[in-house]
């Protein structure tokens, strides 16, 4: 079974392919979209969940979608005809790091998707791109909530800090406005939605020749998760936009004031 189709057999309980609840979702969202008529880009879109739930609360908002999985730009599409929202929303098949446009977009989407444009620092440069003047950016990455294990490392990847991440960020130019950090529920919530549906599937389709597999990879991520990273992992959410200031310092010729 390929990894995209796991994915998306997982991801079947928790559509949004992140820790991240859907009360919270809604909070990001309103802080996230300028207006209504605003212009949103989600880099490595998957199923478009994001996407679809703007749509849906904002009727005049357009959307654009990148990804470069077929099966995760099928489900977008397919659930947005069922959503009725197919005519505002636009879906790329390639590459987020190479992705351009003919146009800017008020709201750049990047969460849980650092890692396909090469960290979080490369996909909020390739945000910074495709921003128009007075943008947001929502971005959610992974931090390390505790000292992690060389395995957990291993697993996740070397991530900072809550502190260190925030401060990374804002070093980069781009000022906080809103947040949300994931909590125990809504990170075991996820991790139980995962490797349960997951599961489940494989339980339901056990004469399937893909089955043993899903049933293998459920159990595997769900043991390295319990024993390996479930006390060290965190997840924060921010919505961001260009500061003047740069590492507590402000840029040549920007004005404090405004």
């Amino acid at each position: 079974m390929e990894r995209d189709q796991l994915s998306r057999l997982a991801h079947a309980d928790h559509p949004i392919a992140a820790p991240v609840g859907d009360d919270a979702v809604g909070r990001l969202l309103a802080h996230a979209v300028p207006r209504d008529g605003a212009r949103v880009l989600d880099l490595g879109c998957g199923g478009g969940e994001w996407l679809l739930r703007a749509l849906a609360a904002h009727p005049g908002l357009r959307a654009e979608g990148v990804d470069v999985s077929d099966a995760a730009l099928s489900h977008a599409r397919a659930s947005a005809a069922e959503r009725g929202v197919s005519g505002r929303l636009v879906l790329h098949r390639e590459d987020a790091a190479d992705f351009s446009a003919p146009h800017a977009f008020d709201l750049v989407v990047c969460v849980g998707s650092a890692h396909a444009l090469g960290g979080l620092r490369a996909a909020l440069d390739a945000a910074r791109r495709h921003l128009a003047p007075g943008g947001r950016v929502l971005v959610g990455e992974g931090y390390w909530a505790r000292e992690p294990s060389a395995e957990a490392v291993e697993m996740l990847g070397d991530l900072a800090s809550l502190a260190d991440t925030v401060d990374r960020i804002t070093a980069d130019g781009w000022a906080p406005v809103h947040g949300h950090i994931s909590s125990r529920q809504e990170l075991d919530a996820y991790e139980w939605a995962w490797t349960g549906a997951l599961t489940t599937w494989a339980l339901d389709h056990a004469d399937d020749p893909d089955a043993a597999q899903a049933l293998s990879v459920a159990a595997g991520h769900r043991d390295g998760w319990l024993r390996t990273y479930r006390d060290a992992w965190g997840f924060v959410s921010l919505v961001l936009r260009p500061s003047p200031v740069r590492g507590g310092h402000h840029l040549p010729g920007a004005d404090p004031g405004r």
